[in-house]
């Protein structure tokens, strides 16, 4: 019987995909035939390549499903949460490696409470520097109190489940209430998939959800560069996915623009401390500039 079904979702991952696997087997705290490695793979440009390859290091000891199309994060993930047979998923990103153990502690807290539906780990950027991103407060909260509880509550280990939702690279979530809640939105191609079911999950009444900071994992990001449309895309799927829940748009990017407000007075306090980070805030300066154009341009009511 499994216990555990991983599901990874990989398109033109390659690069990634051999070491995140490698640490699953190096760090796997459970015994091999109590998992279930899924890996989903969105129609990359040499997948048959990776495949083969996968085959030959793991053999029967990892499931490899080929996408027909790229459907995106939530769609391809979907593939592989109906495939699972395991009572507990872990979403994992490709770019994700272990550094420890960290399945056993949480497949028994799913075991032990019946009620627990989502489980969080501590992310790290290397195997000594946390990262700010473990857990990240939800967009409908005033942009100024999001932007300052998500980094105090990141650094002190304070979570708030009602408010906070985990970073999507790796989180554990019950199948059956994940399955009760509609799995991923597919209309959302990437980005904002984590919130989104947090909320949904909430809504249903699986309100138990617990952050663990004894258990960590690196997420490979310490080396990326700042990105504006990125940045406009994680904006663009928060507005629709927040007016689904009712708020309007305008609060949503005034609340984005508060946050940006501040994040570019962290800059500039930094470069006091001889840390100035010139890519960045150009580009805060930039995403600034794109939220207000944004907010001029909504239909008036």
């Amino acid at each position: 019987m499994k216990r555990l079904s991983i599901i990874i979702v990989t398109y033109n991952s390659e690069h990634d995909i051999y070491d995140c696997v490698s640490s699953i087997m190096k760090f796997s705290d459970i015994p091999l035939s109590e998992i279930e490695l899924i890996i989903v793979d969105n129609n990359s440009r040499d997948t048959d390549t990776m495949f083969i390859k996968l085959k030959e290091l793991y053999g029967n000891d990892i499931v490899l499903i080929k996408n027909t199309h790229n459907g995106g994060y939530g769609q391809g993930n979907n593939v592989g949460i109906k495939k699972a047979t395991a009572p507990v998923i872990l979403i994992m990103n490709p770019d994700v490696r272990l550094i420890e153990p960290i399945f056993k502690t949480a497949v028994e807290a799913f075991e032990n409470n019946s009620e627990l539906a989502m489980y969080g780990m501590k992310q790290m950027l290397t195997p000594t520097l946390p990262n700010t991103n473990s857990f990240t407060c939800t967009y409908a909260i005033n942009g100024y109190i999001q932007t300052i509880m998500s980094s105090v509550c990141n650094r002190y280990d304070l979570y708030i489940a009602k408010y906070m939702h985990f970073s999507g690279s790796c989180f554990y979530i019950r199948k059956q209430m994940f399955e009760h809640a509609g799995l991923f939105d597919e209309s959302v191609f990437m980005y904002g998939e984590e919130e989104d079911i947090h909320y949904r999950m909430w809504q249903l009444g699986y309100k138990k959800m617990v952050y663990n900071p004894k258990l960590h994992y690196i997420h490979l990001v310490k080396e990326r560069k700042p990105d504006l449309k990125y940045e406009l895309k994680l904006i663009d799927v928060a507005v629709f996915q927040n007016e689904k829940k009712g708020y309007a748009a305008i609060d949503i990017l005034k609340n984005r623009l508060r946050n940006t407000y501040l994040l570019i007075v962290r800059c500039k306090l930094k470069s006091f401390c001889g840390k100035h980070d010139k890519n960045l805030e150009e580009m805060l300066l930039k995403l600034k500039a794109e939220i207000k154009n944004k907010i001029n341009t909504l239909p008036s009511k």
